[in-house]
Formats: C-alpha cells, sequence, structure tokens
C-alpha cells in the first residue's frame, strides 16, 4: 500500500538565481538542516523577519539651510509659548484671556512641524529599498 502524505498539494514553482558563493552557502545551509532545498525555502519563508532599511541621499546644503530656518523659526515660537506660560504664573491672568494666544502658537507649531517634514522630504525623497 502507497505511503499517505499530509502535505497541501503545491503546484507553484518559484526560481531565482545566486551567485556561486551565494549557491555553496544555501546548499551548506540545507544540508546542515538534513531537509530538501524546498522545505528549507518554505522554512525560511516562514519565519522570515524583513526588516526595513531606508535608503536615503546623503545631506546637501539645501536640506541644511532649510532645516537650520525651520529650526530658528521652532526657537521663536517656543520663546512666545515661554513668555506666554510665564506671564500666566506670575500675574494669575485668567487663561481666557490669553487663549488666543496660545493657541495660535500651538497652531504655528504645528505648522512648522509639517513644513519640517515637508522639506525634508522634498530633499531626501521617499526612497526605500529592503532587506530579508
Amino acid at each position: 500500500m502507497p505511503k499517505k502524505y499530509n502535505t497541501p498539494k503545491r503546484s507553484v514553482v518559484v526560481k531565482t538565481r545566486m551567485t556561486d558563493d551565494e549557491y555553496v552557502d544555501f546548499t551548506e545551509r540545507v544540508k546542515f538542516c538534513g531537509i530538501i532545498q524546498s522545505e528549507f525555502t518554505r522554512r525560511v519563508i516562514d519565519d522570515a523577519v524583513i526588516k526595513p532599511i531606508i535608503t536615503v541621499s546623503p545631506i546637501n546644503e539645501k536640506l541644511l539651510s532649510a532645516v537650520g530656518s525651520l529650526t530658528a523659526q521652532l526657537g521663536k515660537v517656543g520663546g512666545d509659548l515661554n513668555q506666554i506660560a510665564r506671564y500666566l504664573n506670575e500675574h494669575g491672568a485668567p487663561y481666557n484671556k490669553l487663549y488666543s494666544d496660545v493657541r495660535a502658537a500651538i497652531a504655528d507649531l504645528a505648522d512648522l512641524k509639517f513644513e519640517i517634514l515637508r522639506k525634508v522630504g522634498d530633499a531626501v525623497g521617499d526612497v526605500q529599498t529592503f532587506k530579508l
């Protein structure tokens, strides 16, 4: 009576090219595990942890200038917020009186954050590569 295996029917074939060195490494690993190449490949795929590697362009003068300018603006807004906080602490002024100033400063910070992200994105780009 023929043996019956409890494995799924596999009909898709995957091929890949390797250098001689890669193939030697691959076959040594397969041999070490004591399984066939296809089973080794399936196990590697099942257990693989893929970590993205983000590739960016080198920092250029345009990016440094934009980040420097935006950082200076951020410092100014931060200073404004510190003045508002000091005034509230020293004079006990009601929050409602300075509400619009605080909200404007917070909005400026949010705008600045997105401007920085946009400038960096424009200068660097969204290039991504992935490594297994």
